[in-house]
């Protein structure tokens, strides 16, 4: 997976706009992005009492990293009520799947560059 794999699921040059280029910023972002992930989608069931909570925890946090698509499918959840949560856990896969593309390109990069 390489970053001609991204769907365009997040704006990652929005995230690199807002760390100012501090690569360690981002992968540390994108990290937390990641592992909270997995802890947001065992929550995004109909029969768990924190699934508003998790899709309002979501939205911010993609939109903290320019899944814009995400925030926007979530504020829709919000509104909708759980049926709105088939849509929030593909937009969330879609921006995990970018994620790991953008993530493997620039590991793929750094062993490219010679470090001084």
């Amino acid at each position: 997976m390489a970053r001609r794999d991204l769907t365009g699921a997040v704006n990652f040059r929005y995230l690199e706009d807002f760390a100012r280029g501090d690569e360690a910023m981002i992968d540390e972002v994108l990290a937390l992005f990641r592992e909270q992930a997995a802890m947001w989608s065992g929550m995004l069931d109909p029969a768990s009492e924190g699934w508003r909570d998790a899709v309002h925890t979501i939205k911010g946090a993609a939109r903290g990293v320019g899944a814009f698509d995400l925030g926007d499918v979530c504020a829709a959840a919000e509104e909708s009520g759980p049926t709105g949560l088939d849509a929030v856990r593909d937009a969330l896969d879609l921006a995990l799947t970018d994620i790991a593309a953008y993530a493997h390109e620039r590991a793929i990069q750094s062993l490219r560059t010679p470090r001084s």
